[in-house]
């Protein structure tokens, strides 16, 4: 640890306040995704937090479908799949019986090897 990891949470609990609505995020509405990327990380990991919530929800194939639509919104497209791969460890094969999961999928295919 040290002082540079002081240094670099403190700069991270500064920056929350820029972070994006994730209520609108699983809403579907149109939220960009923040330039920072340790932002981004920790957007990516509050929406996986949010798929695990959404378990018993009658609306969790929506919620997950926005997930995986807003997966496809980063900039650097491997964000958007530790996002929905974080999500897949998380909830299980849930992800894949959404019809957003093909779209994600098709956008990222040449980001993944596939065999």
């Amino acid at each position: 640890m040290g002082p540079a990891a002081g240094i670099e949470l403190h700069a991270f609990v500064n920056s929350l306040d820029q972070m994006p609505d994730l209520d609108a995020i699983v809403a579907g509405e149109e939220t960009a995704v923040p330039e920072e990327i340790d932002l981004q990380y920790a957007v990516a990991a509050a929406l996986v937090g949010r798929a695990v919530r959404s378990e018993g929800d009658a609306n969790r194939n929506e919620i997950l479908g926005n997930i995986l639509d807003y997966a496809g919104f980063f900039p650097h497209r491997e964000m958007g799949v530790m996002l929905v791969s974080d999500m897949h460890r998380a909830i299980g094969n849930a992800v894949f019986e959404v019809p957003q999961f093909s779209n994600w999928a098709q956008a990222i295919s040449d980001v993944m090897l596939l065999e």
